[in-house]
């Protein structure tokens, strides 16, 4: 691991406008605010764009102040090992953990995914989320993501309506892998209703059915369907606590704080006998690209923020046939100006 040396930290938030309204259970998004860091050593540069994790008061607004307030130590040089012992897992320490990984390759003159220790990155199967609504909405949305291979249906909590937002998605889309995401939404009764609705209708994947403190609600749950945790398990900390009660979990770098912690919690999630995913708090192909990495070492990928976005930084990453995959212009490469 490289020490950056001196660097000159250039930080600001920004609004991302989606293309439409976007509802989870308990949420409906019209924006997506992130903050930017770019690091700069000479000709080299490194950036990171991060959104933080709203349902934690992890807001770019407080990123900004929290990275304006470690300007001095950060510029003094920094390494990514270091920064694990003076952030907190979050956004902010997301932002400068990519920003760092991407001028650690240009010094030293490699591609991210050779730092990380890894063969070269191919394009990974992702999911594509359609967010919660009328159950004849969901379909026609589903329909129209006619490139996907597998889709994500946020639920709501509502189990008859989402029960009848499933089968109208089957019926519509009866060749895809199909998860759901319930965000928190449900507790045991309402699961119990909802299980045998995922078995019929082939969901592969239940996400966060429980409030996040609440994982005890799924002691004695028959886990007839995969159980992930997203909300439950935001770091590795959470994880050594938690992982018992899950059989996949949802690595996102805006919760753990960054490429260096999400390696990490895919490392010992597999020691704990536990399938990998990565997900992503929406946001540009500079937040896909450094999660893109951690998606080599995954089971399950849901890297598809840009898709809800108005506009997408240029280069971007490059969605087909559905896959996601993340030419070396968009980040981390030694060979690309900034």
């Amino acid at each position: 691991m490289i020490q950056t040396h001196r660097v000159e930290l250039a930080v600001r938030n920004e609004l991302l406008r989606l293309s439409a309204p976007f509802r989870i259970s308990g949420h409906v998004f019209e924006v997506s605010p992130v903050t930017l860091v770019t690091l700069r050593n000479g000709l080299c540069v490194g950036r990171g764009e991060a959104a933080g994790v709203y349902y934690n008061r992890d807001a770019p607004d407080d990123m900004l102040r929290t990275i304006e307030g470690l300007r001095e130590r950060i510029e003094a040089g920094v390494s990514r090992e270091e920064l694990r012992g003076i952030l907190p897992p979050g956004g902010a320490r997301n932002a400068i953990d990519c920003a760092l990984w991407e001028i650690e390759a240009r010094l030293a003159g490699v591609p991210a995914w050779q730092l990380a220790d890894m063969q070269k990155p191919h394009p990974l199967l992702t999911t594509f989320t359609v967010g919660a609504d009328e159950p004849w909405v969901m379909a026609q949305k589903a329909r129209d993501y006619t490139h996907a291979r597998a889709i994500k249906l946020k639920l709501t909590g509502e189990a008859d309506l989402d029960i009848a937002r499933l089968h109208a998605v089957r019926e519509m889309r009866p060749d895809v892998w199909i998860g759901v995401d319930a965000n928190q939404g449900y507790v045991p009764d309402t699961l119990a209703k909802l299980l045998p609705a995922l078995v019929e209708n082939n969901v592969s994947l239940l996400e966060q059915p429980c409030r996040r403190g609440f994982e005890s609600d799924l002691d004695g749950v028959d886990h007839v369907v995969p159980i992930a945790a997203d909300e439950s398990i935001l770091h590795l900390e959470e994880l050594e606590e938690r992982a018992h009660w899950f059989d996949v979990v949802n690595i996102k770098l805006d919760k753990c704080g960054g490429l260096t912690e999400g390696l990490m919690m895919a490392k010992r999630a597999r020691e704990l006998g536990k399938r990998v995913m990565v997900g992503n708090m929406v946001g540009t192909s500079l937040a896909m690209a450094p999660a893109f990495i951690l998606g080599q070492f995954c089971d399950i990928v849901d890297l598809d923020g840009p898709v809800f976005l108005e506009k997408d930084r240029t280069p971007g990453v490059v969605y087909a046939d559905g896959h996601v995959d993340c030419p070396p212009n968009v980040w981390g490469s030694p060979d690309v100006d900034a």
